[in-house]
């Protein structure tokens, strides 16, 4: 099933990795909701290009799309981010540091234009990369083994 409002979804993406936002306010709807900012913004373009903004110059992030998945009113995107480490958000000591993320962008469409926007990011895996968080110990995943079963619930009964 072809979404229409797959090309505006994808130039979001050209967006971001040019730099160039001037497109959005013909990408998304006047009251476009981007439920995946870290920080809360005013609906519409103007929102949207504040966080792109964001993400394109503070963060320098740019993705690789490497899967789609389009329903009637959906578009799925699975993404590759890549950045460098920054001070306020990695830490001092990552500053300059690669990492890259994996992601997934769900959008809901009206029309040709994208109308919401979710945003799963493994922030984790990218602060561990670059040092602002130490790796996970392999031997955590044998507590499971040390755990008694999760019991039958009985309330239900």
């Amino acid at each position: 099933m072809d979404n229409p409002a797959l090309p505006a979804a994808l130039a979001v993406f050209d967006a971001i990795n040019t730099g160039d936002l001037d497109a959005l306010p013909r990408l998304v709807t006047p009251d476009f909701v981007d439920h995946g900012s870290p920080f809360p913004l005013e609906p519409g373009p103007d929102g949207y290009r504040r966080i792109l903004t964001w993400v394109t110059r503070v963060l320098r992030i740019r993705y690789r799309i490497t899967d789609t998945i389009q329903t009637a009113d959906r578009i799925v995107l699975r993404a590759e981010a890549t950045g460098h480490g920054i001070a306020p958000v990695h830490g001092p000591d990552a500053v300059g540091l690669p990492y890259t993320m994996t992601t997934i962008h769900i959008y809901r469409t009206e029309g040709t234009r994208l109308a919401e926007h979710w945003g799963v990011r493994d922030e984790v895996g990218a602060m561990v990369q670059v040092g602002a968080l130490p790796a996970p110990d392999p031997s955590a995943l044998d507590l499971a083994a040390q755990l008694p079963a999760p019991h039958e619930n009985t309330a239900a009964r």
